[in-house]
């Protein structure tokens, strides 16, 4: 599966330690990121991730394309709702994206535990019948 893992600069630390966390699990997926943020999950955990451009400088679009191309089938995307972003527009229209297409997505570390683990249970194999 292709997992996409954005995190706002406030939340980088907590998916660093998330991808830690779940690394084993991660690493059986293909992974997709924003740059920074993709940079930095490969410091800590040295799993191959696909970095796009970091987000405010186009990479959030690019994400966004490959959900419009069916081309992910997860989303984490750890967000800081107290600050706004100038490139919220773009952000927002990931969720929008997400809920279009049918693409799972976790917006906090609750709702991304819940989704990493049935991705492992195997819960997410019907995205496979939309590829």
């Amino acid at each position: 599966m292709n997992i996409a893992l954005i995190a706002h600069d406030a939340k980088k630390k907590l998916m660093q330690n998330f991808c830690i966390a779940y690394r084993g699990i991660l690493s059986k997926n293909d992974l997709y990121a924003t740059g920074t943020t993709g940079r930095l999950i490969e410091e800590v955990t040295n799993l191959t991730v696909h970095k796009y451009l970091a987000g405010h400088l186009g990479g959030v679009q690019q994400l966004g394309a490959a959900i419009e191309h069916n081309e992910t089938d997860l989303v984490i995307f750890l967000r800081d709702p107290l600050t706004v972003k100038s490139h919220e527009p773009d952000i927002n229209n990931i969720m929008t994206l997400c809920d279009m297409h049918n693409i799972p997505v976790a917006t906090n570390l609750a709702s991304a535990e819940l989704l990493i683990k049935s991705l492992d249970r195997g819960d997410l194999e019907w995205r496979e019948m939309y590829k």
